[in-house]
């Protein structure tokens, strides 16, 4: 019994064995070493050394690589497209030789085509964005379209119809000096006080056309044969002969014819003379202009002036030497045919002469105030503002 019990004690009691070298605690020393430097290890190949410092944050963040700088391109090149299109007219013929020019952000043009015969066309190697389209042929309006080009896009535009182009042609008419100066001329023939007595020698138009040699013949040849110059000479005929004026020609119907044709002889001569022959000669316009502005006194001034004075043909103002040398002549040839005792030779020729000025300063005060407003039916570009 006791040695059954002492047999199980050695077979339940676990055996020590002994190496002939290292003891039990050696051995679990150097299981502990192993485990350690295990571990140790791990955590060493999961950190940076710490020998190397901080890592750089450009370190830290690389980009991702671009397939496109993989095969050698830049990300900015991308590939060109191509445009076409056809113009056509309304009716949808198409128009050859119509030219397209086609511009890139506002910039002058880039590329530029010329129309087929099929009214075609087309832009190459362009490249991809927003376009512009300016379409031109003879005969029509320009045409102008806008579109957008994606990268290697093959794009077909709609046809470009144009329109036929509508131009305002605005033409400038300018008549000669001698055409402009017949019209006015023609105008002036119709003036007449009252609608009756002549008032033919007054331009209402302040630069009107100088009038040519023949035109200043042809108004004194028409003052002179209108028939109510002749109606008015014989009204101052018979006031003379009631007057026994010129008491040398006698009374009666003798005398009477003498009176008429003596003063119808005056108004002859110094209408051709100091209105048609020495204007000719000197370049001087014979007309009265009339100035309708100003103050009273200005305007009175004007009149008295113009007088003596006149406007060239140059448009300048000139001493009137054709009305003051044209009166001085009609009143030397007057001693002709006046009777002998009425005569006072150079006296009376010079008398006259300065008679004929202030009648002529008053006549053309009675232009600038009174006459034009009983004128009718003057041209409204003829009608002066009083």
């Amino acid at each position: 019994m006791n040695r059954s019990k002492s047999l199980s004690r050695q077979l339940l009691r676990p055996r020590t064995v002994r190496h002939p070298i290292l003891g039990s605690s050696s051995i679990a020393a150097l299981v502990l070493s192993v485990f350690f430097c295990a571990s140790f290890a791990a955590a060493q190949s999961q950190q940076p050394p710490a020998a190397l410092g901080p890592i750089p944050a450009a370190a830290q963040q690389q980009p991702t690589p671009n397939p496109s700088e993989k095969l050698g391109q830049h990300p900015d090149q991308q590939s060109p497209g191509t445009i076409t299109g056809t113009v056509v007219d309304s009716s949808g013929a198409t128009i050859a030789g119509a030219r397209v020019s086609l511009t890139r952000d506002g910039k002058p043009p880039s590329q530029e085509a010329q129309a087929g015969e099929a009214g075609d066309f087309s832009f190459v190697n362009v490249a991809p964005g927003p376009f512009q389209l300016t379409v031109t042929s003879e005969g029509f309006g320009t045409q102008k379209t806008s579109g957008l080009l994606h990268p290697g896009e093959i794009l077909t535009l709609p046809q470009i119809a144009l329109t036929v182009a509508t131009e305002t042609t605005q033409i400038q008419v300018v008549l000669p000096r001698v055409e402009l100066a017949e019209e006015e001329l023609k105008v002036e023939e119709k003036q007449r006080v009252f609608g009756v007595i002549p008032n033919f020698y007054v331009s209402y138009v302040p630069n009107a056309a100088p009038l040519a040699p023949r035109q200043k013949f042809q108004l004194a040849w028409r003052s002179t044969i209108d028939p109510v110059n002749f109606v008015v000479i014989g009204a101052f005929a018979g006031i003379e002969q009631a007057n026994n004026t010129w008491s040398g020609y006698g009374q009666g119907a003798q005398g009477y014819a003498k009176r008429y044709g003596a003063a119808y002889t005056d108004f002859v001569t110094s209408t051709f003379i100091g209105s048609a022959i020495l204007p000719s000669l000197l370049k001087q316009d014979p007309r009265y202009f009339y100035k309708g502005t100003g103050t009273v006194r200005q305007r009175v001034l004007y009149a008295i002036a113009n007088s003596v004075i006149c406007k060239g043909d140059n448009g300048h103002w000139q001493a009137n030497y054709s009305s003051i040398l044209g009166s001085l002549a009609s009143g030397g040839i007057s001693n002709l045919y006046y009777p002998s005792q009425n005569r006072n030779g150079a006296a009376l020729t010079f008398e006259n002469t300065l008679i004929g000025i202030g009648e002529t300063a008053a006549t053309n005060i009675l232009q600038e105030f009174l006459i034009r407003k009983l004128t009718p039916n003057l041209p409204h570009q003829q009608s002066a503002t009083p």
